[in-house]
């Protein structure tokens, strides 16, 4: 047998005894299903002060020394220079599907008004190579980045100023690339989102007040505030998918979804205090934003508990929210677990004020209660959430937008991350054969950037990039290789075994 003729067979019966072996295939997903990865403006492009682009919020963050590591966004990885060579390498790779986000400054730097033609060009430059290399494209129109001068003039999202500001903005893209662009997301992760920017102050604008600011903020009210710009998210994105349907949507066809953070709430015990509290918590992180588009109000225990500082729609507000969705995203990266206890006078919680209402621990609970161990990496947790997603707001097309896993090491051999990506797609697998309505899958990310909480500490990439290197040269990683083969070869082009707990990953030499 010839050495050519070995290396085929060898090759068959690698990536079947894989598929065997993690237990799908690409085609147990429907064909229309689509498998990408993603990144976002700010994080991604960098050449923030070229070709007419104006400060967003992020540069006068990261200026201003408020990240971790101190760093900033200004190179990033270089996406505004390097776009062609990413795009191929999205297609090289046998990505179906891409996402990524729109600067606002750069495209509109006022905020309102004249759009910036290099702006515009860099956009249609990076569409125009998607649909060359047949990939399918999905755009968020505001990846946590707000031009500054909107936050200057009024406060960007605390006022309701921003939702024609928003609205315009979006007209413009739906004009100029919505010939090519059929997957609109208004906003990413608003629940989030506010909490990080509004209520522990770690995002910007970088607003808080005692006792729930984890960073120093200078200004702020993180029992008020979240509140206030989630309200006027929602009513932003309204005022989008209406000039959607009633301007472009007949010739364009797209549709437009909302982005929302998520992650599974086990109570902490058994206890019926517990229970009551990881309900609260699911309440509060996708009742928040899904209620309200479902049937045109926030939670019932969220009016209860929050109050006057949660603000109403009025009637016709209600009715033209309700339904404002053609799909949901969702960004999943771990579980939790939620307890009754409320918060201590002085410490400090991501949640912010909604600690008061339920507590979030990513520790393990009282042996015996039957929860999993090690949650933070918890599967099992992506398949709850979205049949949850099924059974509590009426089974809404949902693409995983967000699902991966960083580290602080820059190793190419990230068998970590390929374990951990093989098995929340098999949860999803598992949700749809339970029913579930999702129609997609993004891994995060495709290639390291610059974390929105960690700066360049934790990396995320399918490809590594070395940030000590200008040229921002990109790397595969295992991670990147195993993806590809599960895409082109219906299979995976890695072993992935499965002996009693533990996950290991065998290469084929």
């Amino acid at each position: 047998m010839g050495v050519t003729a070995f290396f085929y067979i060898l090759l068959f019966l690698w990536v079947h005894d894989a598929a065997a072996i993690i237990g799908f295939t690409r085609s147990d997903f429907a064909q229309d299903f689509v498998f990408g990865a993603g990144t976002s403006a700010y994080q991604y492009e960098g050449a923030v002060a070229e070709d007419g682009r104006s400060p967003s919020f992020w540069d006068t963050f990261t200026h201003a020394g408020k990240m971790p590591d101190k760093s900033t966004g200004d190179i990033a990885a270089d996406g505004y220079h390097k776009y062609k060579e990413d795009m191929k390498l999205i297609s090289k790779t046998g990505l179906e599907a891409y996402r990524f986000s729109i600067s606002w400054s750069r495209l509109i730097p006022n905020g309102r008004g004249a759009v910036n033609p290099k702006g515009l060009k860099y956009y249609n430059n990076i569409i125009n190579e998607l649909v060359k290399h047949g990939i399918q494209i999905h755009i968020t129109l505001h990846h946590i980045d707000l031009p500054q001068i909107l936050e200057d003039e009024y406060g960007g999202w605390l006022s309701p100023r921003i939702i024609e500001d928003f609205t315009a903005y979006a007209g413009v893209c739906f004009r100029e690339f919505g010939d090519r662009v059929k997957y609109w997301t208004t906003v990413n992760e608003p629940n989030i989102g506010a909490i990080a920017a509004y209520g522990s102050g770690q995002l910007p604008p970088g607003r808080c007040s005692d006792p729930f600011g984890i960073t120093k903020c200078t200004a702020g009210n993180s029992s008020i505030e979240p509140y206030i710009a989630v309200h006027t998210t929602l009513l932003a994105h309204t005022s989008v998918v209406k000039l959607y349907r009633e301007k472009y949507k007949a010739e364009q066809k797209g549709v437009v979804g909302i982005n929302i953070y998520s992650y599974w709430s086990y109570p902490f015990t058994n206890s019926t205090v517990d229970l009551e509290a990881s309900q609260r918590s699911k309440d509060f992180m996708f009742g928040w934003i899904l209620e309200p588009l479902v049937s045109g109000d926030y939670p019932e225990v969220m009016k209860k508990n929050v109050g006057s500082r949660l603000p109403s729609f009025t009637k016709i507000q209600s009715g033209l929210i309700k339904n404002s969705f053609d799909f949901i995203g969702i960004n999943h990266y771990f579980s939790v677990y939620v307890n009754d206890r409320p918060i201590e006078r002085g410490a400090r919680d991501f949640n912010g004020d909604m600690s008061v209402y339920y507590r979030v621990s990513r520790t393990d609970p009282p042996a015996g209660q039957g929860a999993p161990t090690n949650v933070p990496s918890d599967p099992k947790g992506l398949q709850l959430v979205l049949e949850y997603l099924k059974e509590t707001y009426g089974n809404p097309p949902v693409y995983v937008h967000e699902n991966g896993v960083g580290s602080p090491n820059d190793s190419l051999n990230d068998t970590d991350r390929v374990v951990y990506l093989s098995s929340y797609m098999g949860s999803t697998l598992d949700a749809i054969r339970n029913g579930v309505n999702v129609r997609g899958y993004f891994a995060w990310a495709f290639m390291d950037l610059f974390e929105l909480l960690a700066g360049y500490q934790s990396k995320y990439g399918l490809y590594h990039i070395d940030f000590d290197d200008m040229r921002r040269p990109r790397q595969a990683r295992l991670s990147a290789r195993w993806y590809s083969g599960f895409l082109k070869k219906n299979g995976s082009s890695l072993l992935v075994s499965r002996t009693h707990e533990d996950l290991t990953l065998n290469t084929v030499s």
